[in-house]
């Protein structure tokens, strides 16, 4: 745990110094600064993970960083070649010019800024196929960016790329890798805490508080699954995906996403690398799920998302009623909002989205507005009732106000599954539980270990726990107007206290002289207010 927790504080201070690097060379807060220190990061990391796996195949090379990539430049042709291709399709194939221990010893080279933006794009080139994104044309983008022209001064940019070098020298990921910690969520979270926010305008990202991402993976995976194919139509930097996957496990699991967000696949591409998942990086769509969906015919196991609630998506609104989105869109589209357009109830489409991409044997998790699951017409009604009908609705946690910092909301999650037992869904009202805490000008709830658990063995053994849990068939729902609220189905309960007769007569002569009392008090108030109102005078 000692090593865990050193690990963790060298890499944030790794991150840090390289925030330093941006602030002293006028990039601090600068639009550029998250492709800057995402994209270093990520090369550092493949730089290491490339180092550790070829010191495995080949353990008699130096370990020493400085005499690292001169080894390998004096390994005969046929031998490297025979090397990168023993090794794992999951890691990176670099030449020894690409290595950072190369770049670190050619500092005093003329024009160094072109030899780092020159090696980082060769990596981009020769790693293509398992490293790019794709948009839902095919087109695929670039790993890095020339990181150099983000300096506006050409003749500092030099500098600035030894700059960053340096500080990536100082730090090394072996020996994590070594150790085989599982913390990369914790640092992929400290090293976009800056990027991620919900103040980037129209396509803004939420991220998923890990305790509602570990609710739903441990809720979706109650027993071991291998070979099965997940799925987020509406990816964010990933939070939901890697927590289903930790729950499958990685090698268990392949990936597949949409977002429309550009930022957000580069984001998720990163969390995939971290999170040894990165022979699904190709299946990273960025692209518009509704309106463009690259995964429209294809079918998943299971699927989890967060989507955006309300948007504005008037300008692709007439393309959704064509015949080819008939069938997914069965419960309706939501209206043009004339005076509120960005209040356009966009998750409706997701769920329905969801539903129509779920597998014969489908399991999913959608996290909803709370109203959604008592609306009494429109779309959320004819949703909820084919979920009925189906048989699919496993069951919903109501969650606490406040679990996401910045949403006011409440949500509450569904849980689907194709095959579920649907005389035995559990409707969960948890809203009680949680401590609230102030996070900047935000308040949020945060659950304990072990209120966490308490949802998720209460759901899973299907208990039905006072003013917490009940559990309700599928007739039951339909006879309450199939409202997925677990407190209009928790019994109302009236206390009976045994008294005497004579204990009773007490009791109501006590009820009627303080009636009595308050009677004269009023008596006395409306003469009071009487003899006032006579004393006013027209002045």
């Amino acid at each position: 745990m000692t090593d865990d927790i050193n690990f963790i504080t060298k890499t944030k201070q790794l991150i840090d110094g390289l925030k330093s690097v941006c602030a002293n060379y006028g990039l601090g807060n600068d639009g550029n600064e998250f492709k800057i220190i995402t994209q270093v990061f990520l090369y550092k990391f493949l730089n290491d993970k490339f180092r550790y796996a070829v010191k495995l195949e080949k353990p008699s090379l130096v370990n020493d960083e400085k005499n690292f990539s001169q080894a390998l430049k004096d390994l005969p042709e046929g031998e490297y070649q025979f090397l990168l291709a023993s090794l794992d399709p999951n890691i990176p194939r670099l030449q020894p010019e690409h290595l950072m221990s190369h770049l670190h010893g050619a500092q005093n080279s003329g024009d160094f800024a072109k030899l780092f933006d020159d090696t980082l794009r060769q990596i981009s080139i020769e790693n293509a196929d398992v490293f790019s994104v794709k948009s839902s044309t095919g087109a695929k983008d670039i790993l890095f960016d020339e990181l150099s022209n983000f300096i506006s001064d050409s003749s500092q940019r030099d500098a600035f790329c030894k700059a960053l070098i340096n500080k990536l020298f100082e730090f090394s990921f072996e020996e994590m890798f070594k150790q085989k910690y599982d913390f990369f969520a914790t640092i992929f979270e400290y090293l976009i805490k800056d990027y991620n926010t919900d103040s980037g305008g129209k396509y803004a990202e939420y991220y998923t508080p890990h305790a509602v991402a570990r609710i739903m993976a441990k809720i979706m995976v109650p027993n071991p699954v291998k070979g099965v194919k997940c799925y987020d139509p509406s990816a964010g930097s990933g939070t939901l995906l890697m927590s289903l996957a930790h729950e499958i496990g990685e090698e268990n699991c392949t990936i597949y996403s949409e977002d429309i967000s550009q930022k957000s696949s580069n984001m998720l591409r990163l969390n995939l690398v971290l999170n040894n998942l990165t022979h699904s990086i190709p299946n990273i769509i960025k692209t518009n799920t509704i309106a463009q969906p690259s995964y429209l015919d294809s079918k998943f196991d299971y699927i989890v998302s967060n989507p955006p609630f309300k948007l504005d998506f008037s300008d692709f609104h007439g393309d959704l009623g064509k015949d080819i989105f008939k069938q997914r869109f069965f419960a309706g589209i939501p209206k043009i909002k004339a005076k509120d357009k960005d209040k356009m109830e966009i998750y409706l489409l997701f769920i329905q989205h969801i539903m129509h991409t779920l597998s014969e044997n489908g399991k999913a998790a959608i996290v909803v507005p709370t109203g959604f699951i008592t609306a009494q017409k429109g779309i959320e009604k004819k949703i909820r009732e084919r979920l009925i009908t189906n048989g699919w609705l496993r069951g919903v946690v109501s969650m606490p106000s406040n679990i996401f910092a910045s949403t006011g909301t409440n949500v509450s999650v569904l849980f689907l599954d194709k095959k579920t037992d649907n005389q035995h869904i559990v409707l969960m009202d948890a809203s009680k539980l949680g401590d609230t805490i102030k996070e900047g000008k935000n308040q949020r709830t945060v659950l304990s270990t072990a209120e966490e658990d308490k949802i998720i063995s209460t759901f899973n053994q299907k208990e039905a726990i006072e003013d917490l849990s009940v559990v309700v068939s599928k007739e039951e729902i339909e006879a309450k107007n199939y409202s997925f609220s677990a407190g209009q189905y928790f019994e109302v309960k009236i206390e009976y206290i045994e008294i005497t007769a004579e204990e009773f007569g007490n009791k109501m002569q006590t009820f009627e002289n303080n009636l009595a009392g308050l009677f004269a008090e009023g008596n006395t108030l409306d003469q009071k207010i009487q003899k006032q109102l006579k004393g006013l005078l027209y002045e």
